[in-house]
């Protein structure tokens, strides 16, 4: 089942928060981006959910996925799939 609500903390200069962004748009999937660089808030949110402060990290409905490249973001994604 697809998630109702994807969050998604980047970095306006990461190249893994273009690919991520890249990859959603192109399959069409809904997503709110934070910028963590520029959000105090979503800073402290991002650490506080992932335990770093490494982007992009994801939120989708709870689930997290933190610090990773479009391969984990796709073995992810699969969960939702089912």
């Amino acid at each position: 089942m697809k998630p109702s609500q994807v969050r998604l903390f980047i970095k306006p200069y990461c190249g893994w928060c273009h690919e991520a962004i890249a990859w959603l748009k192109a399959r069409g999937i809904a997503y709110n981006q934070l910028d963590v660089t520029s959000n105090q808030e979503a800073y402290r949110e991002m650490v506080e959910l992932t335990g770093q402060s490494s982007a992009p990290c994801m939120d989708a409905d709870g689930e997290i996925l933190a610090d990773f490249g479009v391969d984990e973001l796709e073995e992810f994604w699969k969960r939702f799939e089912e």
